[in-house]
């Protein structure tokens, strides 16, 4: 399996930080953000990773390497314009190849988070090797996290382990997901396209499964969580 990590944002609340440094670089407990999923990923035998970028791109590139130091092998998708998660997925499939990959975004941080379990995540059979008895497969499996105090009505519904764009609990989609190749074959390389809509016409159609994740989390997405996570007194733990 190969993973790709979205870092081609130009991170604008992140702002006056990111004007000098792409986000996915901003320091947490001692280490790049995009290193805490590098590593991750490695552990898990994942060591082949796909990076998009276009603010400051070169930095990430001078920082990263080809990701010997890491244990992986890295490729960039450089884009000259930011073209959003699914364009940037789109413009990278001929670095993703034919078969399910997981999708990280640059900008959160789940240091406990075990990239081992979405290696199974769209498997076609069930844990006995016998074919799911379904008519369709799932194109995409997500994780969810508990609505975080900045994003109280969630994203999406879980319902026994499928995705549905409605339901009275909602949660909030973690940045993490394991998608099927051929479910942006209506985007083109190079052009501009969110991945939300995508997802929720596949979760109307009941193809879209997903879990809830309950590990430590933080979309770090501004100044102030970044020092919340850098104060003193949480800097010790992991």
């Amino acid at each position: 399996m190969k993973a790709m990590i979205f870092a081609a944002g130009r991170g604008e609340r992140m702002r006056p930080l990111t004007d000098t440094c792409p986000k996915p670089l901003l320091t947490v407990r001692g280490r790049p953000l995009i290193v805490w999923h590098i590593l991750n990923l490695v552990r898990a035998g994942i060591a082949d990773i796909v990076i998009n970028h276009a603010h400051l791109g070169h930095m990430i590139e001078e920082a990263l390497g080809n990701g010997e130091r890491y244990g992986a092998r890295i490729a960039y998708s450089a884009e000259g314009t930011a073209l959003e998660t699914a364009g940037g997925i789109a413009k990278a499939r001929h670095l993703l190849g034919e078969e399910p990959f997981v999708a990280i975004a640059g900008d959160i941080y789940c240091p406990h988070f075990d990239f081992g379990q979405v290696k199974d995540a769209l498997q076609d059979n069930d844990m006995w090797g016998n074919p799911h008895p379904r008519d369709k497969r799932d194109v995409a499996w997500l994780y969810l996290v508990k609505n975080p105090a900045h994003h109280p009505k969630g994203d999406f519904a879980l319902n026994s382990f499928s995705i549905a764009n409605e339901g009275e609990q909602r949660h909030t989609f973690s940045g993490i997901g394991v998608y099927r190749p051929e479910m942006f074959d209506s985007v083109q390389p190079g052009d501009a396209a969110p991945l939300a809509p995508i997802l929720r016409e596949y979760a109307a159609r009941g193809q879209v499964g997903g879990e809830l994740y309950r590990g430590d989390w933080t979309d770090v997405g501004t100044p102030e969580r970044l020092a919340q996570l850098n104060a003193p007194f949480n800097r010790g733990q992991p």
